[in-house]
């Protein structure tokens, strides 16, 4: 393998590929078709809308105008099919300049902050008026005070007027001080009143401008009726993802399953009363595969590092980005910015989103550039790791393709939050354990085996468990298909307990080597009626080099005998016990485990560095789980 590899590939300057915007037509405003909005298909990023248009009696050639259409809607996505007697000819998509936002309910919420930015001006004003008058007020005061110093002086002191204009102006300054702090107050509530109609406003608005987009539909009409063509197009700013709820009843009982799905979308138009279905395909307009072009490499000294000829398809070749070294997974010596191989498949993800754009453009040549630009970066991955390195798994990282028509219709608003809706429920047979690892936690968990018997591909997504009514929290549900196997957590088990201790530590000498000695004890005690199957997992060191020496001496419980166990976790000195804990009778006799371990190595030597290692298994809550070792029906103690 050479130690140094320089690979050539194409990259594109730009981060992110998106569609020209139409030009704006100065066109008169048309009669809008009846049109009705019927079915939507979700997908993770857009969604397809479906609408019957009504095309007027008449034959020959009928110009037809759907408006306004979304402002997130993409301009190349537009095509109409036709019907009996409906011949489509064309489907045009235009923008149109308007003096307000099309949407209803946009408008209104301009109305409104027109109004209250109008009673602001108001407020602002007799704000200003209320200290012209204190400004008047204060230099009347001083008249008063110069006057009464003259009338004094001259010995025409007259306290009856005096009194009275002091009277008038402490009562006058008084009022004005008062309904200066109501003024102030009614102009703070102005104020975070336009702040709120502002941000609902950019909520309601999001992406919208003052321009009108319609549908151009020229329909060949064979016959005089009236009658109808469905108009499709696709719109950004939608999506949904999965979510779950979990409940667990008695140990005998299945879990039930809520397959939910949060539906987002701010497109700029609602969908009501609309088909949904939700979809984890991406929409491909294109007919043809793209072509696959040559993968060219080049390779140099060791130990000079140079430039890799990048290689754009269909223009040749040119010089571009830093060479990219041998080093395995963890980075890219030589590559421009020190991007790590997980940075370049994140911009692998991205060249492949950017060509199904260009794609569906019908941009094909454009399309295929970034789908093997996208190659290449993803077979770095290949190129660039170790002998031993799992990682390499270079190409698109998609998972499975599933879709749910959902019963009856729904509305979904265009707004920022999301509409939780129910795809469908299942009864799941549950084989319930719990788990302990005193050396993590006191705590002891309730897992349940599950068998995924829905019919559906669980998608990965969070999951919100109940036991009965209460609810114990929330894990990650893993990519799970159909009829597969997977565990899932339903939070502490309050009635089993778990201590861990050590009970006894000793050193001798033996040779030239020191041998340490360690017992530990772990107990485990169940307030339950039933018996419980329990499964405990405890660890001992693990030596990274040939200079240390584990072993496990005894153990007053064999450990586990799962095949997966003993071929994975058994080896990196991760213990595991299955048994099956009975209700504690006597408090006073918990169940016990005791095992007793060595550690040798050199006299001269001391214990160094202590850090915890890579996982051997899965963890809860990722996927593969079954393939990490977890055990599906924990085996009874005999």
């Amino acid at each position: 393998m050479f130690t140094s590899l320089f690979l050539a590939f194409c990259l594109i300057s730009q981060e992110a590929v998106q569609e020209p915007p139409p030009p704006i037509e100065d066109a008169p405003a048309p009669k809008p078709a009846a049109t009705k909005l019927t079915d939507v298909t979700v997908y993770q990023g857009t969604a397809l809308v479906s609408r019957d248009v009504t095309v007027p009696e008449g034959r020959g050639l009928v110009e037809v105008v759907v408006t306004p259409l979304p402002s997130a809607t993409v301009p190349s996505s537009l095509y109409t099919e036709g019907g009996d007697g409906l011949r489509v000819l064309s489907t045009r998509y235009r923008a149109r300049a308007v003096r307000e936002d099309t949407r209803e309910a946009v408008r209104k919420k301009d109305e409104e902050i027109k109004k209250i930015q109008a009673e602001g001006r108001k407020l602002q004003a007799e704000a200003q008026a209320g200290r012209q008058d204190g400004e008047y007020l204060q230099k009347l005061e001083g008249f008063t005070a110069a006057t009464l110093k003259g009338l004094n002086e001259q010995g025409r002191f007259q306290s009856d007027q005096i009194v009275t204009l002091s009277d008038y102006l402490m009562k006058t300054r008084l009022e004005k001080a008062q309904a200066m702090t109501e003024l102030e107050g009614r102009i703070q509530a102005n104020s975070e009143a336009l702040n709120f109609a502002q941000r609902q406003l950019g909520e309601l608005s999001s992406g919208s401008s003052k321009t009108a987009i319609d549908a151009v539909i020229l329909v060949d009409k064979a016959e005089a009726p009236a009658g109808s063509v469905r108009l499709n197009y696709l719109v950004s700013n939608a999506t949904w993802k999965p979510q779950y709820r979990m409940r667990a009843g008695a140990d005998n009982e299945p879990v039930r399953l809520e397959y939910l799905a949060a539906v987002s979308q701010q497109s700029g138009e609602d969908w009501t009363n609309a088909k949904l279905t939700l979809s984890t395909a991406q929409p491909a307009l294109n007919a043809a595969p793209p072509d696959l072009v040559p993968l060219a490499i080049s390779v140099g000294p060791a130990d000079e590092a140079g430039a890799a000829i990048v290689a754009n398809p269909g223009k040749g070749m040119m010089g571009g980005m830093g060479g990219m070294g041998g080093g395995g997974m963890g980075g890219m010596p030589g590559a421009p910015g020190g991007l790590s191989l997980e940075q370049y498949a994140a911009k692998a993800r991205s060249y492949r989103g950017q060509a199904q754009t260009s794609l569906n453009r019908n941009e094909t040549r454009k399309g295929g550039e970034l789908l093997n630009t996208a190659a290449a970066l993803d077979q770095a991955a290949e190129l660039l790791a170790k002998d031993d390195d799992e990682k390499a798994n270079g190409g698109p990282a998609e998972g499975p393709t599933v879709t749910f028509k959902l019963e009856g219709t729904m509305s979904v608003p265009s707004r920022r939050d999301a509409l939780m809706v129910e795809v469908q429920r299942a009864e799941l047979k549950a084989d319930f354990y719990d788990k302990a690892v005193p050396v993590l936690t006191p705590s002891v968990y309730r897992l349940a085996n599950l068998t995924n018997t829905s019919g559906a591909v669980l998608l990965a997504g969070e999951a919100t468990m109940y036991v009965g009514a209460d609810f114990v929290g929330r894990m990650s549900l893993p990519l799970v298909a159909a009829d597969e196997p997977f565990t899932v957590g339903f939070g502490v088990d309050p009635q089993v307990q778990i201590f861990r201790r050590l009970m006894k530590k000793s050193k001798a000498m033996q040779g030239g080597n020191q041998v340490h000695t360690y017992e530990f004890r772990v107990s485990a005690r169940s307030f339950r009626t039933t018996p419980v199957p329990l499964v405990i997992w405890d660890r001992l060191p693990k030596a990274a080099d040939e200079d240390v020496a584990v072993n496990l001496v005894q153990t007053s419980v064999p450990l586990s005998e799962d095949a997966i166990y003993q071929r994975n976790a058994r080896n990196d000195n991760l213990l595991r016990w299955d048994l099956t804990l009975e209700p504690t009778k006597d408090f006073t006799k918990p169940m016990t485990i005791t095992y007793q371990y060595k550690m040798e190595f050199a006299r001269d030597m001391s214990i160094g560095a202590i850090a915890a290692g890579a996982l051997a298994e899965q963890p809860i809550g990722t996927s593969n789980m079954q393939g990490g070792g977890f055990r599906q029906v924990p085996a009874s103690k005999e």
